[in-house]
Order: structure tokens, then sequence, then C-alpha cells
């Protein structure tokens, strides 16, 4: 009986999915980031818009290793969409700036939508005597992941101060998650996270560590924007992080969302509909996009081409845009 009752439970299964087949029905991956990151709820609440759409599309956010991976993924075909830095994927756009990317230019890549500014946080243990961007020499200091958008920032942040990898006391390559655990346990000095303000990775680093918020300013800062126009400036508000009294001046890339050719102008549009079609609903999906998004700045700043969907959608919604 049992046997019968799965069987019968796998026919079901088969027949609703071919059934959703038949009526034309796309199906989106979408890559994000760390589930401690922005990415991750910003992709699954996107995901969720999708689906309760009635669009014929169906989709669902993944966990990934973050920007690199996703441009990847997507010239891979194993993602259809993904968020990602708008520097990182103007990299795979033109292959070039990351090893990664060397020689191998995705001219695929299309921008849907800017989403939110992506914030450089250089957060060091208070018992550390970091203070400067200068004072990381010598130190334990988490860079991001092996070919990370963070690690990525973090080399020409340092460099903007005359520093390198090999001028840290240890560079260490290691996820969000795992950088929480090494600045906790007091074998990480410091930690570069490029990220919306507000991240739950960020925030428990604050809540059981006594931390000061390290400030990218000065000439440094605008040696930085000049040699790499996607940085902009951007403040950290007083308290957005517990123990951080006041506003830190940082810089910041732009999180956004892009697909590739292989996804049809007809499923593009109708994904921007379902996400973007209400400003208060996207806003509604995480405090950096509630602070930040809106129309006209979500087609500054693209990486890449808009997809022929994406420019259908925006110019109904009365943007010059081409």
């Amino acid at each position: 009986m049992k046997n019968r009752s799965r069987q019968l439970t796998a026919v079901l299964i088969l027949g609703t999915a071919a059934a959703a087949l038949a009526q034309g029905t796309t199906f989106l991956t979408i890559g994000s980031g760390s589930t401690t990151g922005v990415y991750f709820p910003v992709a699954t609440g996107m995901a969720k818009l999708v689906n309760d759409s009635g669009a014929g599309l169906r989709a669902n956010a993944r966990s990934t290793g973050g920007s690199v991976f996703n441009m990847n993924a997507i010239a891979s075909g194993e993602l259809d969409a993904a968020v990602a830095q708008n520097d990182v994927v103007y990299y795979a756009y033109k292959g070039t700036g990351l090893q990664a990317f060397q020689g191998k230019a995705n001219s695929k890549l299309r921008s849907m939508a800017v989403l939110y500014p992506e914030v450089l946080h250089v957060v060091a243990r208070k018992d550390s005597g970091i203070k400067t961007i200068a004072d990381l020499k010598g130190k334990r200091v988490v860079i991001g992941d092996l070919g990370s958008g963070t690690e990525l920032t973090a080399k020409q942040v340092l460099d903007a101060y005359g520093l390198g990898f090999d001028d840290l006391g240890q560079a260490l390559r290691v996820s969000p998650a795992q950088g929480i655990t090494l600045m906790q346990d007091k074998r990480a000095d410091a930690l570069f996270y490029t990220v919306g303000v507000g991240a739950s990775a960020i925030s428990q680093i604050a809540q059981t560590v006594d931390v000061n918020m390290v400030p990218v300013s000065g000439n440094q800062a605008s040696s930085l924007i000049k040699k790499y126009p996607f940085y902009v400036r951007f403040n950290i508000p007083a308290k957005s992080y517990k123990g951080v009294g006041a506003t830190v001046p940082s810089v910041a890339v732009q999180a956004t969302l892009v697909t590739s050719t292989a996804l049809s102008e007809d499923a593009v549009y109708k994904a921007m509909k379902a996400i973007f079609g209400s400003e208060g609903d996207v806003k509604g999906l995480h405090p950096s996009l509630a602070n930040n998004f809106n129309y006209e700045k979500a087609v500054k700043g693209l990486p890449a081409p808009l997809h022929p969907g994406a420019l259908k959608f925006f110019k109904e919604k009365g943007l010059n845009v081409k």
C-alpha cells in the first residue's frame, strides 16, 4: 500500500510539472550570496513576488558564493539571473579586471536593474588598535572569499593606501560566516565586507564583539573613485550597528540584478513587472531597498546593456532609456 501511495505521489508531482511545462511556465533560478548578507533575503523576496504574480513564471533563490560565482554560473546556464556588484558584472562582461574573467568576456550578460549601494564595511576589533586603513599593516584581516567581489574591493582600497595583501600579517580568504567566527574567537583583527547597510553579518559581529568601523575617506577615497568610477562616496549612518555612534565615511559600489540574452524578452518583462511593478513592494523586501531604490536610480550605473525585457519595462515607466 505504501509503495502504491509513493507511486501515486510521484505521478502527481510529475503531472503537475508536466502541466506547468504545457502551460509555458518559465523557471527562474536567481543567484544571491551568503545567507548572512543582503543578497539572499532580497533574492528570496524577489522570487516570492514572481511566484505570487501569476504571470506564468516560477522562481527560486539560491544561496551562492556571491558576485563572481554568479557571473560564471550565468555564463554556464546554471543560473538564469543573479544579484551582483556592478563592478564585477562589468569585468565579466568585458573579460577583464579579475582573473576569473580574463579573456572570457561574456557579451551575453544583460542588466535588469540597479538595486542599492553596497557599502564597504571595514570592521575592526577595538582591542586590535586599528583605527585607520593604514593600521591594517601587519594585522590578521578577513578579505572575503577567494575571487569574491569583497576580495577585489579590499585589494583596490588597500592599494589606495599604498598597501597590498602582502603587507597584512595574514590575509584570510573566508566566507562572511567564517569571518564572523574568526572575529569572535580573536583569530582575526579586522574584516572587509562589501554589503548593504544593516547586513546581519555585520550586526552579529557588532552585537558580540566591541568594534570600530574603519573609515575610507580623504585623498585615498578620491583617488579610488577616480581610478575606479564604479565607486561612490557613502556615509554609514550613526547607530547603524551597535557601538557605532558616529557617521562613518566609506565608499560603495552598486548591487545590480542581471541576467543574460538566454532569457527571452517576454520572460524578463514579466519578471520585471512582478518584481518592480510596485516601488512599494520592492522597497518592502529589505531596508537597503527601502532607503535607496527608485526607478530613476535603477537605470544609472548599469554595468552591461539593459535586457530588452527590462528596456520595455522602464520605457513603460516613462524613463528615457536605450
